[in-house]
């Protein structure tokens, strides 16, 4: 889990939000990884295909606490911009990733709401 996250969630004990935390960090990770380093691993890309259809399927659950908190959030330096899990989780494919700044800008608001949900969470 990322660190300032697991910070954060360690006074939840809300485990589907920390599984959530969990696919999110893997999905963050493997499009960073991606873009970088411009390849894909096949073993990578079967992770991230996982945590996608989990996240896809849990998303529904968190939609309504996440809205207002990413919301508040910037994307490439504007609030007037797209859910960022769903901009992110669009892309099927790990490959998806290799040239796709867009999706790398909306990270950012997406960790955002996540920590700020932890937060929330922990009170």
């Amino acid at each position: 889990m990322n660190i300032f996250s697991r910070f954060l969630a360690q006074w939840s004990d809300d485990q589907q939000l920390h599984q959530f935390i969990a696919h999110w960090d893997v999905v963050e990770a493997l499009a960073i990884q991606t873009y970088r380093q411009k390849k894909v691993d096949q073993a990578d890309a079967a992770r991230y295909r996982q945590s996608r259809a989990w996240l896809l399927e849990a998303y529904d659950g968190f939609v309504d606490q996440l809205r207002p908190l990413w919301q508040e959030s910037l994307v490439a330096g504007t609030a007037d911009h797209e859910d960022p899990f769903s901009f992110v989780l669009a892309a099927t494919d790990l490959e998806e990733f290799l040239d796709n700044w867009a999706a790398l800008q909306h990270l950012p608001a997406a960790r955002e709401a996540i920590n700020k949900l932890s937060m929330i969470n922990g009170q």
